[in-house]
């Protein structure tokens, strides 16, 4: 008798687990991918610096609100002489983006372009900020009723302003922007059109 209630505990009655389903994909701000990306590159370089983070627009998860589904971020290393991108992505996607901080080959790089590296500490203000910012010094843009082509983000720092500078621009890339705004990326401040 005492086997068979031995046995009986040791049954296992409950049913087979239930998979849980995986969250949709959300898009993210730019500080956040940033801070994806930052650990791992820091394991290719111990000196690395950020010199550019642009969104990358995808079909899903949309982007909207100062966030986007796909972020590149570009690091360079001063003692290796060399850049490597890493891009953050929601989902995996075209273009040879995969779910995840994934990291690109790496290139030659020196500090004698137009665009310059820039402390991490630059990058104080987050891309929903930036976007509020954008809008309400794009009044003009914004009030004409024909269609907008998508928001896009980039960072960098250039001779152009002090601190490094989001650019909001409505269009596929900078050359092809309808609009474009500055902000400053360390104090949130307007800089210009």
């Amino acid at each position: 008798m005492v086997g068979m209630m031995i046995l009986a505990g040791c049954s296992d009655t409950s049913s087979p687990e239930k998979k849980i389903p995986e969250p949709p994909p959300e898009a993210v701000t730019g500080r956040r991918a940033f801070q994806s990306t930052y650990g791992l590159a820091r394991t290719w370089a111990s000196d690395i610096q950020p010199l550019r983070i642009r969104s990358i627009n995808l079909p899903n998860p949309k982007s909207e609100g100062g966030k986007a589904g796909a972020w590149e971020i570009v690091y360079v290393s001063e003692s290796k002489g060399r850049s490597r991108a890493y891009t953050w992505s929601a989902v995996e996607a075209e273009g040879n983006l995969h779910k995840g901080v994934f990291a690109q080959g790496e290139e030659s790089w020196s500090a004698h372009g137009s665009e310059r590296p820039f402390p991490v500490a630059g990058i104080k203000v987050d891309t929903p900020e930036v976007l509020e910012t954008a809008i309400t010094k794009s009044a003009s843009y914004l009030k004409n009723p024909k269609d907008k082509p998508a928001v896009n983000f980039m960072l960098e720092s250039t001779s152009r302003y002090p601190n490094p500078a989001w650019r909001v621009f409505w269009g596929d890339s900078v050359s092809a922007a309808e609009w474009s705004v500055f902000v400053d990326a360390t104090t949130g401040q307007y800089l210009g059109r």
